[in-house]
């Protein structure tokens, strides 16, 4: 079982989901318990700016979107120095703990929550017990909460262990929109990092579970495509116009046809359409937003050369413009066995750990990958560990929870499995 401050501390992040960049509470909240916490025992605390590479973040939403969450943020009280720095949404925050000589290792948690409502039904958890989303249109409906209280736990953990090494926590922002992930790879705080553990809580696999590598990134990438055509009135004279929407339909029909390939699996998915002003009037404009995702980056960039080839023709066909613009990507990874071994022999020594898979697939894509494929072409390993979670509703749904029990599972397992890493030295 988790101590109580955790447990609370997991709930008060709860409390005020933030989306991608807009973890301006979040971040401030995380930097306080930091310093309350460890105090000078870390040797470096980097917030925000310093903390990512400032020209790789990724799905920034606009000015407006920022402002608001960070006068939100103002509203609880955290600290203004903090916050400051984070203004402009460079949320996220590196945490270093340097025990005498030793490898670096490296624990990377995300810490956003997603924009959807949360349920208000009585008997979902975070309701009856007071902790249900503040923020209305917003959660944390994907374990993020859990996953930030992780990355504070292991570094309690590794503060009164016999570690010897330096451990860096990355407290990730913008995980949900792939946006976070590159901007800390880019960093200079991942350059000597040798060893690099990435985290998720879930996954559908129950509480009392632990799965010592997580494999099966599909590699990701977002696209919006903008039509423009002509107006005219529907009736008196359509054939003055030029339908965007035509083109835009053509083009989402046309986009579920691209061709599989023999390489393996690939995926699409046109997630929103919009377009038109009247039923009488021709539409001049339509737009698409879109996403592709390949078993291998190779996978993925094929499906983003034929997306664009598909909307270009498309457009073509029905006499209209179209710009594609590229959004944030994600590329795949494989973690690597070494370290998978040394997350199965902690997770043993886990009291509440009644199962260890060696290995399973994700299914989906997550923007630690940026991180793990850094460490690696720099000569180190990576490896991506899930901790079982029972949970009322999928990843994220209204009902998503976590069981509060396998916040210490997670906290033990990486902790061991961080001593151990720099016992061994894979």
């Amino acid at each position: 079982m988790t101590a109580d401050d955790l447990v609370e501390l997991r709930r008060e992040l709860h409390r005020r989901p933030e989306p991608a960049w807009r973890e301006f509470y979040t971040t401030a909240r995380i930097v306080d318990e930091l310093e309350s916490r460890f105090g000078d025992e870390l040797a470096e605390l980097h917030v925000g700016p310093e903390a990512i590479d400032v020209d790789n973040r990724l799905a920034v939403p606009d000015d407006a979107e920022l402002t608001h969450a960070f006068e939100r943020a103002r509203e609880t009280g955290v600290d203004e120095d903090v916050l400051e720095s984070l203004e402009g949404g460079y949320t996220g925050a590196v945490a270093v703990l340097e025990k005498g000589e030793g490898p670096t290792v490296g624990l990377r948690v995300d810490i956003d929550g997603l924009p959807r409502a949360e349920s208000d039904d009585p008997d979902h958890e975070p309701v009856a017990e007071g902790f249900r989303s503040e923020h209305e249109g917003a959660m944390h409906a994907c374990g993020h909460d859990a996953h930030a209280t992780i990355g504070v736990g292991v570094l309690e953990e590794i503060v009164d262990s016999d570690f010897e090494g330096t451990l860096k926590v990355f407290f990730q922002p913008a995980e949900e929109v792939i946006g976070g992930g590159k901007s800390m790879a880019k960093s200079e705080h991942i350059e000597d990092v040798d060893y690099l553990l990435a985290t998720h809580i879930g996954l559908d696999h129950p509480t009392g579970e632990v799965v010592t590598a997580v494999d099966g990134f599909l590699a990701v990438s977002h696209l919006e495509a903008e039509f423009t055509g002509e107006p005219a009135h529907a009736g008196g004279h359509p054939e003055q116009g030029r339908n965007a929407v035509q083109a835009m339909a053509t083009a989402v029909q046309n986009l579920y046809a691209i061709p599989r390939n023999s390489d393996g699996p690939t995926r699409i998915n046109a997630g929103i359409v919009e377009g038109g002003s009247a039923a009488n009037v021709i539409p001049e404009s339509a737009s698409i937003v879109a996403e592709v995702r390949g078993e291998t980056t190779e996978l993925m960039e094929y499906m983003v050369e034929n997306a664009e080839r598909v909307i270009e023709s498309a457009a073509e066909m029905h006499d209209c413009e179209v710009e594609v613009e590229l959004g944030a990507q994600a590329p795949s990874a494989t973690s690597d066995g070494e370290l998978a071994t040394l997350v199965a022999d902690a997770a043993a020594e886990v009291p509440g750990v009644e199962t260890i898979l060696e290995r399973d697939e994700l299914g989906g894509s997550e923007d630690a990958t940026f991180l793990m494929r850094e460490v690696q072409q720099n000569g180190g390993l990576a490896c991506y560990v899930g901790v079982g979670t029972d949970h009322p509703g999928g990843h994220h749904t209204a009902t998503f929870d976590v069981d509060e029990p396998s916040i210490g599972h997670g906290i033990e397992t990486l902790a061991g499995a961080i001593e151990q890493i720099a016992d061994e030295r894979p």
